[in-house]
């Protein structure tokens, strides 16, 4: 049994149906790239995954458990995080309190803990911003702990992200975009990142990116979308050969990938 499967999912928003009965299996330990022209329905999905949208037909099953019904927080608590295509940062805030607000879903404290904190929950806020501290050196922000968040370049935000995410201790991390709008050398970064997750943390990854020579260089299967149905999957190269994804991403001059 795959870590993460969707079987049939629907997603439709009045008239407009952007997923179209996707079927798709994401193996342990593995790196997924989810691919496809604007508009064929990448995020959605992440979104369905996630909890941000209840699909209006078809299931998520993670580690064996239907999650396509619960909330975002209860699904982060099983184990499944995200980054964002577009950045979603607490920006005043310290890098470092940003990590901490992500490792914050597996604290055991409660109101009363705030209340009167006393010598137990002292030592897990300290446990809490050490761990924080080793997300941070995984990304190489240990040093900007005490910058601001919102004054990092944009690069660093992106890392910053990640970071967050994985202080939920996630057994999945979507990430959306990761390498949009870095430069060449940015882009191998994030590319050896995600192998390390990976590698060193055991995370399997679901990766959205427009970037065909990230997702080739770092997914060891690929689906791809268009109109929001799957048209193909396989090894990045069985997919850059399929006719049906050269005509999505080069038969419409009007689409862009």
């Amino acid at each position: 049994m795959a870590l993460l499967e969707l079987r049939g999912v629907t997603m439709q928003f009045g008239g407009l149906v952007a997923v179209d009965r996707v079927d798709l299996d994401l193996e342990e330990h593995s790196i997924l790239g989810l691919i496809g022209p604007n508009g064929a329905g990448k995020t959605t999905v992440f979104n369905i995954v996630t909890g941000m949208y209840r699909p209006t037909a078809g299931t998520v099953t993670f580690a064996g458990d239907l999650i396509h019904e619960l909330p975002c927080h209860v699904i982060t608590a099983k184990g499944i995080a995200r980054t964002f295509q577009n950045i979603r940062l607490f920006k005043t805030l310290s890098v470092l309190d940003n990590v901490k607000i992500g490792r914050h879903v597996r604290s055991k404290k409660n109101l009363l803990h705030a209340i009167a904190p006393g010598p137990v929950t002292r030592a897990e806020e300290e446990e809490i911003t050490a761990r924080a501290m080793d997300y941070l050196r995984l990304v190489g922000l240990e040093r900007k702990a005490d910058a601001r968040a919102g004054s990092l370049p944009y690069g660093d935000q992106r890392k910053l992200e990640i970071a967050r995410a994985l202080a939920t201790e996630p057994r999945v991390l979507l990430l959306d975009e990761p390498a949009a709008g870095m430069n060449r050398g940015e882009k191998a970064e994030v590319i050896g990142l995600i192998k390390r997750i990976r590698d060193e943390l055991g995370v399997t990854i679901f990766l959205v990116e427009h970037d065909m020579k990230v997702v080739m260089n770092v997914s060891e299967r690929v689906a791809v979308l268009d109109y929001g149905k799957k048209i193909a999957e396989g090894t990045p190269q069985e997919v850059q050969r399929d006719a049906r994804v050269i005509e999505a991403y080069l038969g419409r001059r009007h689409r862009h990938i």
